[in-house]
């Protein structure tokens, strides 16, 4: 059996009893990071032997893991923050499972997505995640502009380095747009940031926001 569990977005108490048993059962827990993740899971008094897995060695570990998984091994897979395969690894260990016909589970905790969608103010009926915004400014202005055109509330990562070139080319497709930054959720210095695009940019070039970020798009806030 491999369960792939959610971990905390930042409040280490953002976790559930039943993540907490299973991580304590495992016999053993793959880490996005061991580093990260030991001194959370030490903070629950768990103590498991630890295993990396990560986006650069997923494919080599894969065959390791079934193995250990079709011998009767209880495994736990869990990334830095939130629910493993959103934007993280996992998805290539998921999908081993269901070609070799091995029993997986995936616990319900904490993410980032969805916490943000509902702390943003934005309509939730509707709406779409596509990640993180491409680095390259030409594909990351596709991005948003589809994202502006959408009716459904639209979400993205962004690095706290790109946000003001983002919110620039973001006040340039539209300049009334309204655009939430969610940024430290759930940590000591959580924020939503609310407006238009054209004054989230000058908030922001007076003072540069840090930390983790999640960009909202209420695209139909301009039809």
């Amino acid at each position: 059996m491999i369960s792939f569990i959610p971990t905390p977005i930042g409040n280490r108490a953002d976790i559930t009893l039943r993540a907490i048993d299973v991580l304590k059962n495992a016999d053993l827990i793959a880490c996005e990071d061991t580093r990260h993740s030991r001194p959370l899971l030490l903070h629950h008094d768990i103590d498991r032997p630890l295993i990396s897995l990560h986006d650069h060695n997923e494919v080599q570990r894969i065959g390791e893991l079934i193995t250990k998984a079709k011998q009767g091994l209880l495994i736990a897979a869990i990334s830095d923050a939130g629910m493993p395969l959103i934007s993280d690894p996992g998805y290539k260990l998921l999908q081993a499972c269901i070609e070799e016909d091995i029993p997986y589970t995936v616990l319900p905790g904490p993410s980032a997505v969805i916490t943000a969608l509902a702390g943003s103010g934005f309509p939730c009926h509707s709406f779409r995640f596509d990640g993180f915004l491409p680095v390259k400014k030409g594909k990351r202005r596709k991005s948003l502009e589809d994202a502006i055109e959408s009716d459904a509330t639209a979400m993205f990562f962004e690095s706290p380095h790109r946000i003001i070139s983002t919110m620039e080319i973001l006040a340039e497709i539209n300049p009334n747009v309204k655009v939430c930054v969610a940024r430290e959720l759930s940590k000591k210095f959580e924020t939503y940031h609310r407006d238009t695009a054209e004054n989230l940019l000058s908030q922001f070039q007076n003072k540069k926001p840090k930390g983790e970020i999640v960009i909202l798009i209420d695209g139909a806030s301009v039809r």
